[in-house]
C-alpha cells in the first residue's frame, strides 16, 4: 500500500477540543482490516522554569464493540456530575477570563468600595 493511502486511512475524521492547557483530539482511524475505531488523545502543555515547554499525551483506543457501553457510562457520569454540582464551573483555574473582585463591608452603615480588580494570567497564557 502506498504511503499516501495509509495517511488517508489515518485521517478519516477528526475533531479538536481546546480546554485551557489541555487539548483533546478525537480521531476516527482504520484498522488493517479497514474497520473503524476511535482514539481520544489528551495533550497537556507543561512549561519549564527556563521558558521551554513540552507536551504529555495520553491516548485511549475505543473499538466499535465498546461504543455503546462507553457512551452509556460517559452519559451516566456526566449526568451525575451535572445533577449533583450543576453546570457552574467553580474552579477559578478553569476560567480563562476570571476576574477576582474584592469587596467587603466594614459595618452595616459603611461599605468599603471595590479596591482591586485583576486578571490572573499564567505564563502559559502569554
Amino acid at each position: 500500500m502506498r504511503e499516501h493511502d495509509m495517511l488517508e486511512k489515518e485521517e478519516i475524521f477528526s475533531k479538536v477540543l481546546r480546554a485551557g492547557r489541555r487539548t483533546y483530539f478525537f480521531d476516527v482511524r482504520a484498522t488493517k482490516a479497514d474497520d473503524y475505531y476511535i482514539t481520544i488523545t489528551e495533550s497537556k502543555k507543561f512549561t519549564e522554569e527556563d521558558g521551554s515547554f513540552h507536551f504529555k499525551k495520553h491516548k485511549i483506543y475505543l473499538y466499535k464493540e465498546d461504543f455503546g457501553a462507553f457512551a452509556e457510562i460517559l452519559g451516566e457520569m456526566t449526568s451525575y456530575v451535572l445533577n449533583h454540582k450543576g453546570e457552574e464551573v467553580i474552579s477559578e483555574r478553569h476560567q480563562k477570563d476570571f476576574k477576582k473582585e474584592y469587596a467587603s463591608e466594614k459595618s452595616d452603615d459603611e461599605i468599603i468600595p471595590q479596591t482591586s480588580t485583576f486578571t490572573d494570567i499564567e505564563f502559559d497564557d502569554i
